[in-house]
């Protein structure tokens, strides 16, 4: 996402095809983007960055914003799916798409008709797996009665805990991935944010309640648990964050955005930090006694939550 959309000026279409290639040579194999992310232009990313290496990778896509636009509403008709669908396969340089997504819950199409539309692009060999982002519990359990829902993409973190409550443990009864995003609390896992760092004009991070100046400050707390942790993992904040992700369930895969190769190197090893299982109750415990300050989403863009 980050390459076209949300935290900032484009990257340019050369550097972001090298920046996918090097996460393939990393052995990286499975990437998301979206419709939303730029109208397009990240899915045409990602097809030219990888038709080449095609059928060796999973590539997720999603739909579900009305022209395909994040700040025009929902639009999850079952018409609408198949035109993205369509747009999809071809800025993807793509045959079919392994997951398809519905990005939010759409509150005006019933969710077993949108289930239904995805269920008949799987039998057109369009789609091959069904996913649903932000989804809350009755929305995933009636989507999953008309087509299984292979995967599910919701924020999840040391920065973000609500899943663990009731979705994740729904997930694990109904077989479901989990596909947690902003999996380093938007950055803010990575030590390297603090009160007086200032975005882009064009980052999205500049109307999210948690990223005011005062709540940037009074979450530091939580950057410096992840930086002992680090410490005594002879690691470094991301890759600590991500192993902890990796570590709560074997069926979850996180999926942490960048735009520079460096990170991209960094990030990756992050799959090669153990955490034991005292490490963990040590960290579960420290985590519970922070008290995080601030929303995700301010109240105008209520339509992000989950439904």
């Amino acid at each position: 996402m980050g390459l076209s959309h949300g935290y900032g000026p484009a990257t340019n279409e050369t550097d972001a095809i090298a920046l996918i290639r090097k996460a393939y040579e990393l052995g990286i194999t499975f990437f998301d983007t979206a419709e939303v992310y730029g109208q397009g232009a990240n899915e045409k990313l990602v097809g030219k960055a990888l038709h080449t290496v095609r059928d060796n990778v999973i590539i997720a896509t999603k739909f579900g914003f009305k022209n395909g636009k994040n700040t025009d509403g929902l639009d999850s008709r079952p018409e609408r799916i198949r035109q993205v669908a369509e747009n999809s396969l071809r800025y993807l340089q793509t045959d079919y798409i392994d997951l398809f997504y519905q990005h939010r819950v759409d509150p005006n199409v019933p969710v077993e008709d949108v289930a239904g539309t995805v269920k008949d692009l799987i039998s057109e060999g369009k789609v091959r797996h069904f996913g649903m982002s932000e989804a809350g519990l009755q929305s995933i359990r009636k989507a999953h009665a008309v087509q299984p829902v292979a995967a599910l993409q919701s924020e999840y973190s040391m920065f973000w805990r609500e899943p663990e409550k009731e979705i994740i443990p729904l997930l694990e009864k109904l077989g479901i991935g989990f596909v947690p995003f902003s999996p380093l609390g938007k950055g803010f896992l990575t030590g390297k944010m603090n009160a007086d760092t200032e975005f882009d004009k064009t980052d999205a991070r500049n109307i999210f309640p948690r990223f005011t100046k005062e709540n940037r400050e009074a979450n530091q707390t939580i950057v410096g648990l992840v930086m002992k942790i680090a410490t005594e993992h002879n690691a470094t904040p991301a890759q600590t964050a991500l192993a902890w992700l990796l570590a709560q369930k074997p069926w979850i895969a996180p999926i942490p955005g960048t735009t520079n190769i460096t990170r991209l190197e960094e990030n990756t090893g992050g799959a090669n930090i153990f955490l034991s299982a005292d490490a963990l109750a040590d960290i579960n415990t420290a985590l519970n006694s922070i008290n995080l300050q601030g929303e995700r989403y301010p109240s105008s863009m209520a339509h992000l939550q989950g439904r």
